[in-house]
């Protein structure tokens, strides 16, 4: 897959863009806060309908002005395709397809498959498990229609249940009617998750090797109360505690993926470098994952990669990603000399652009 040209408006800091791309390597050299990530960003948006790092679609839009365009003319399995992406302050965006609306933005995922790597995946170590339920979630949902189909149809009946425990009458039939529906879409989206981490596992691990020499052993463990449970009877077993506390306690929402250094959790044991080539490693595989399923190469972000890394691991990123087996790919960097490395690999052209204060210059 190979996005040829994209045009911006009123994106975030960027007025007004038409940039043209190279099939392999896009380069966009700035220094921090001159508008790079937000190029990234905008591609992004195209793919998955919604802003990597700002969710609320107005606030996308360039200060003192009351809309943004976004469009790009891709070619996808040899078919040519063109996605436009309109926002306007206080209306509903509008997102088409070769000049058709779509009636439902979640048709459009998975079309235009895209991996991200970018300072905020720090999160996956950090935060949460909804984090990494997320990661998780977004590979599937970029190959399989059904799984993310069957996550809304979850979630609708999760909020619903939830709202039944804050309810001070509610009937006893209408809990049946929701816990039915979590048990019947989360058995779906437990089996499914299962499938994928196991076959993800070994990419991961090979990735890592290669990314730090191999002296680090790495793992990932999935954890799911359907694992342990007839989930259904954990449920209405609960019901009682979870009026009590507000919200409901069992369910794939619950489940969480343990990310392991050496046999234990990274967020604990991992240096700043260790926990970046982890990081960059779930990435990749991620890459590797959806190019198998789609039968052809995402396009990959790398957003500020190298920072914290020593200068062996950044070697062995950049062959990674100057080889055959990626695809098209934007890079950005405030370090002119690691994109210099990278060029030096390639035996074909890159465009290299500059980018201040929101103009952008090749």
């Amino acid at each position: 897959m190979r996005l040829k040209q994209l045009s911006i408006l009123n994106y975030k800091n960027i007025p007004d863009a038409e940039l043209v791309f190279s099939p392999k390597i896009n380069c966009f050299i700035g220094n921090n806060g001159m508008g790079k990530t937000n190029i990234l960003d905008a591609i992004y948006f195209l793919s998955f309908c919604k802003s990597h790092s700002n969710s609320i679609d107005s606030q996308n839009i360039m200060h003192g002005t009351e809309f943004c365009i976004l469009q790009g003319k891709y070619q996808v399995d040899h078919t040519p395709e063109e996605i436009y992406c309109a926002i306007k302050s206080r209306q509903k965006k509008q997102f088409k397809r070769n000049k058709k609306e779509y009636e439902r933005l979640s048709d459009h995922i998975g079309l235009l498959p895209l991996v991200l790597v970018s300072p905020d995946d720090t999160a996956l170590i950090l935060e949460g498990s909804d984090e990494r339920r997320k990661f998780i979630d977004g590979v599937i949902s970029q190959y399989n229609k059904n799984y993310l189909n069957q996550l809304l149809q979850y979630n609708n009946a999760l909020k619903q249940r939830n709202a039944l425990l804050k309810a001070e009458n509610s009937e006893e039939t209408l809990f049946d009617i929701w816990e039915e529906q979590m048990a019947l879409h989360g058995t779906y989206i437990y089996e499914q998750r299962r499938l994928f981490i196991d076959d993800f596992i070994p990419v991961f691990q090979e990735f890592y090797g290669y990314i730090s020499g191999g002296n680090e052993e790495v793992s990932l463990a999935y954890h799911s109360q359907h694992e342990q449970h007839d989930i259904k009877s954990r449920m209405v077993a609960t019901r009682e505690r979870d009026r009590l506390i507000g919200y409901s306690t069992q369910g794939i929402h619950k489940d969480e993926l343990e990310m392991l250094l050496d046999g234990y959790p990274i967020k604990r044991v991992g240096s700043q470098g260790q926990n970046k080539t982890y990081l960059i490693s779930l990435k990749l595989a991620q890459f590797d994952f959806l190019k198998r399923t789609h039968k052809f190469s995402p396009l990959l972000l790398l957003d500020d990669i190298f920072d914290k890394l020593d200068s062996n691991r950044v070697k062995k990123i950049v062959e990674l990603v100057s080889g055959e087996t990626f695809g098209q790919i934007f890079i950005t960097d405030t370090n002119r000399e690691h994109l210099d490395l990278i060029l030096l690999q390639l035996d074909q052209e890159a465009a290299i652009f500059t980018v201040e204060n929101g103009k952008i210059s090749q």
